[in-house]
């Protein structure tokens, strides 16, 4: 029995997520019917991340224990020659018995893209939300910054989330501006449901407060998600890394 890992982009746009639902649409339920056709084994595909409807993602990790014979370069032409255009394989590779792409995921790292700018765009529409109001981004980043470290992070957990430890460590959280885009990415050894677009809205509402790092402060230690701000939209967010010990962790 081999151990397969995959390393996945996917536009979000038309899925309900990745995990697999009872009805509906879902990146796992696709490379898993596609795995089944190429190799007649109905496999248990497992992800890094559940990502939720609308999120996308350039870096997500699954893996998948097999007979097939095929090569890792056989597998993969085969994976991008039956799935459809908005999702495709970037990587396959042969692991080790014992890894997991969930279990074994030292951390992932989530991209949040704003188009700030007075009027939206019909090229990126998909993949930014539009602001078009001139947001602070040296406040945004002072703000962000107060969530690096181990928190517990109920204020900016879903309602309703049955995930019971709602402490997560934050590696690193930043901010920056790129010409009309505002890039807004956290990497995390973990992260509650609708966490990131938590952070980002509260961030445009505690930047409008005098001292915004004192209020995003107050915020997280709140743990009450009605002390933060409204959750953003999904389209704006990408799953872009699963960082794995060995060459990953450098």
């Amino acid at each position: 029995m081999r151990n397969i890992k995959l390393t996945i982009e996917y536009d979000g746009t038309d899925f309900i997520g990745w995990q697999i639902q009872k009805e509906g649409r879902t990146v796992q339920g696709m490379i898993r019917d596609v795995i089944w056709q190429i190799t007649g084994e109905k496999v248990k595909l497992i992800g890094a991340g559940r990502t939720d409807s609308g999120v996308h993602a350039t870096g997500q990790v699954a893996n998948f224990h097999t007979e097939s014979e095929l090569s890792t370069g056989e597998l993969h032409r085969a994976l991008n020659a039956l799935l459809p255009d908005d999702v495709a394989i970037a990587a396959v590779e042969e692991v080790d018995e014992d890894f997991n792409a969930r279990y074994s995921a030292l951390s992932r790292r989530y991209r949040y893209l704003i188009l700030n700018r007075e009027y939206p765009s019909a090229i990126m529409r998909r993949y930014v939300w539009h602001v078009p109001y001139e947001l602070d981004v040296n406040l945004m980043n002072r703000a962000i910054k107060v969530l690096e470290g181990t928190h517990d992070f109920s204020s900016f957990q879903r309602r309703g989330s049955s995930r019971k430890n709602p402490v997560c460590t934050v590696m690193e959280a930043l901010c920056r501006r790129e010409g009309d885009l505002i890039r807004i990415e956290i990497e995390a050894d973990s992260f509650l449901r609708g966490m990131v677009r938590a952070i980002v809205g509260t961030l445009l509402k505690v930047i409008e407060h005098i001292d915004p790092e004192e209020r995003i402060s107050e915020i997280l230690a709140a743990k009450d998600r009605s002390a933060a701000g409204p959750s953003v939209p999904p389209h704006g967010l990408c799953l872009v890394k699963v960082r794995y010990p060995g060459r990953d962790e450098e």
